[in-house]
């Protein structure tokens, strides 16, 4: 298990990252290149810098604000094992995790059992799948870019093998 990762940066006090205040790390990293992407600076594998996960904690445990944490991109799966270290220790906390992917939740799933993919769904709250389609784009879908992208309770998903939305 990896106590680093690569990224991109940190938001602090977000309120477009999910519900509530959040603090968003953007991971770098990411193979979909969606057309319109948001983030394109992330898409280099070997951009960013390498921080260790127990400064992105003490990060989270210097807001008393936060309601939780987001993990964004670049793509986070690139780097889920640990991601997923980062979100038990988030999670201990008594805060929620939110997961942008630009997979679908069925190739997740599906591919569980690999490269840390069902660790980093078994820490998610909320899972935002799918890549962003510029012809979808809209500002009238909440948390997401495009009409495509769904916003999923992960753990309920989980337990039903199928893609369950979330409320929020």
């Amino acid at each position: 298990m990896s106590t680093e990762l690569r990224i991109a940066g940190t938001v602090n006090d977000s309120i477009v990252d999910g519900p509530g205040i959040r603090l968003t790390i953007f991971v770098q990293g990411c193979p979909h290149n969606c057309e319109g992407c948001h983030n394109p600076q992330t898409h280099d594998l070997s951009g960013g810098e390498v921080v260790g996960i127990d400064s992105l904690l003490e990060k989270v445990k210097g807001n008393p604000l936060l309601d939780g944490v987001t993990f964004s991109g670049g793509e986070p799966f690139c780097q889920a094992s640990a991601l997923a270290e980062l979100g038990r220790q988030i999670k201990e906390l008594g805060l929620n995790v939110i997961t942008y992917t630009g997979y679908e939740f069925e190739t997740l799933y599906a591919s569980r059992d690999k490269n840390g993919w069902g660790e980093l769904l078994g820490v998610t709250d909320i899972l935002i799948d799918g890549k962003f389609i510029l012809a979808q784009r809209s500002l009238d879908v909440k948390f997401r870019g495009s009409t495509n992208q769904r916003c999923l309770d992960c753990q309920s998903s989980l337990r039903e093998g199928r893609a369950v939305e979330a409320d929020i």
